[in-house]
């Protein structure tokens, strides 16, 4: 296994005063929020937070944004530390949003300790933001096979060698492994991983954030109340 070098955490102590003017200087002169952004009008937004992200779906869609159905997935693990990464949005029903992963993924294992999760897209060319939280749950496998089945064969080989997350020795390894599955595709069309499955995020807050390039941004924000309704107000910037 590939050694990894630990270095000390220098940059957890506070920045004195004297070092104050030796921060990167690839940082220096960046700019954000630039150009000119459509403005939200939130007097006329529907009364559950789905139908508006299918709006601004739509919308991203039109515009072209690139690869809009990227989102961040935020989760914890067993001892409260938070993780994230980049996938794909495979659907939205309502306000359930559906993404795929392997069960024994860091992620896949992270859901079956804590089920509470937060996702988040961002779409710099349109300054618009959309931040979720809520409870996933697992489909089952069935649900998960038919998911599998969908991605091209490159992709489900990787996904049925079922070692996502765990350290890998060399590059050798891994192509050996696909070999393996690419070969059993052939053989069998139809087969699937047991650990692989689509998720169903079921979401209780939502908001919509709209980019301003004075920072005044607008942000709507809608809340699941306790007698199951949708309840929704603005957020100072």
């Amino acid at each position: 296994m590939t050694r990894i070098t630990t270095h000390s955490a220098t940059w957890l102590k506070p920045m004195s005063a004297d070092q104050s003017d030796n921060r990167n200087p690839l940082f220096r002169g960046l700019k954000a929020l630039e150009g000119t952004f459509a403005a939200f009008d939130t007097s006329k937004i529907p009364q559950r937070p789905g139908e508006l992200f299918l709006e601004w779906m739509a919308l991203a869609l039109q515009e072209n944004v690139t690869e809009p159905h990227a989102v961040t997935l935020s989760t914890v693990d067993s001892e409260g530390r938070p993780d994230a990464r980049v996938l794909v949005l495979k659907d939205v029903h309502g306000e359930t949003f559906y993404f795929a992963s392997g069960m024994e993924s860091r992620k896949g294992q992270q859901l079956q300790h804590n089920s509470h999760a937060a996702l988040t897209f961002y779409w710099p060319s349109l300054g618009r933001q959309i931040r979720l939280r809520g409870t996933v749950s697992d489909t089952g496998a069935e649900e998960g096979a038919e998911d599998l089945r969908r991605r091209p064969d490159e992709a489900r080989a990787i996904a049925m060698t079922g070692r996502q997350s765990a350290p890998l020795d060399n590059e050798r390894q891994l192509e050996q492994a696909l070999a393996e599955y690419r070969e059993q595709l052939v053989r069998d069309p139809e087969a699937v991983s047991p650990y692989w499955r689509l998720y169903a995020m079921q979401i209780f807050e939502a908001e919509f954030w709209q980019a301003h390039s004075g920072r005044k941004h607008t942000r709507l924000q809608y809340r699941l109340d306790e007698d199951g309704q949708w309840e929704s107000g603005l957020l100072w910037p």
